[in-house]
């Protein structure tokens, strides 16, 4: 199953401004749909998606208060769309979209969608640096820290579920749809890559009780460190919460910081992912704060979710 990853994230949420706000000034751009709903962008056009929760149309919600409603997955071509609706179909409805995608749900409840994918290819420069030994990455006279420069998310990297049932949604992706396990952590979660994008993970699966089922953050890639760290502080500075980070996680080597966000998740910068392919033999480690990250500059997070109402930006 050639699948991409995923093309676009669509919320139910309580404050619709709000989350307009707090999606503008985390970089991404903002696309007013014509069916009411607003769409903020990273610069392949892959993207975020809310809508009111009680916007009509809008998939059914989980049966937590999480307010994920659709995870929309991005296939290479026609042929690779159709191959995926003639596999679901075999056991459950398998619905026609709008714009030519198919609809259904997963083995564990939720929402997904496929769609021949939105992202388009990015012809951006990387991070340069100057590093003792090697040919200069800026040269002479290219200053490095610019506060003014652009940190503009590039594309969606990936999405991580709470899952109540993990054998039942490891063998969905796996075995239906084709995703490969790059590395484990033991009794949480596998991280999972599909055969059509060499990122480590483009989702993660995590172990949770019933009551928390739902999306735990979504993440999208940045130019490298530098990039990210001058994104997160622009949000520090605007009043919103940090969650967990800047840091560098071990599985993956990607640089991250995460945000509250008040869509009741958390939206994470990463930089800096490895890539791997059909030579790479998946890891496993127990899933605490040692394995998690390679370094930390602020207290790790307890994988809970977000009470009360949803943290943003501060008035």
């Amino acid at each position: 199953m050639r699948i991409m990853g995923p093309d676009e994230v669509v919320f139910g949420v309580d404050d619709v401004e709000a989350s307009r706000t707090f999606l503008v000034d985390f970089g991404l751009e903002e696309q007013r749909q014509a069916d009411g709903s607003l769409r903020f962008a990273a610069l392949d056009g892959t993207a975020i998606r809310i809508h009111h929760r009680e916007a009509e149309g809008l998939p059914a919600p989980l049966p937590t208060a999480n307010s994920l409603r659709q995870t929309v997955w991005g296939v290479e071509d026609q042929a690779a769309l159709d191959a995926i609706a003639e596999e679901l179909s075999q056991d459950r409805e398998v619905r026609a979209l709008t714009g030519g995608g198919i609809g259904c749900r997963d083995d564990v409840g939720f929402e997904i969608a496929f769609q021949v994918t939105v992202r388009r290819p990015l012809d951006l420069p990387p991070e340069r640096i100057n590093s003792p030994g090697a040919a200069p990455g800026r040269g002479a006279n290219q200053v490095g820290a610019d506060e003014k420069a652009p940190a503009l998310p590039r594309t969606l990297s990936h999405v991580v579920y709470f899952t109540p049932d993990m054998a039942r949604m490891q063998r969905f992706y796996i075995d239906r749809l084709g995703f490969v396990v790059t590395d484990h952590f033991t009794n949480t979660g596998p991280f999972l890559r599909p055969q059509a994008n060499d990122d480590h993970h483009v989702l993660f699966l995590l172990q949770t009780p019933d009551y928390m089922q739902g999306l735990e953050h979504i993440a999208f890639h940045m130019q490298g460190p530098s990039e990210l760290m001058l994104a997160g502080t622009r949000m520090i500075n605007k009043g919103y919460e940090s969650f967990w980070g800047p840091g560098k996680h071990k599985f993956g080597s990607n640089w991250f910081w995460y945000f509250n966000s008040p869509m009741g998740v958390h939206v994470e910068y990463d930089a800096d992912m490895d890539k791997h392919d059909e030579r790479w033999t998946a890891r496993e480690a127990p899933s605490n704060a040692e394995t998690s990250q390679l370094f930390l500059f602020q207290s790790t997070p307890k994988w809970a979710p977000m009470g009360g109402p949803p943290p943003g930006k501060e008035n």
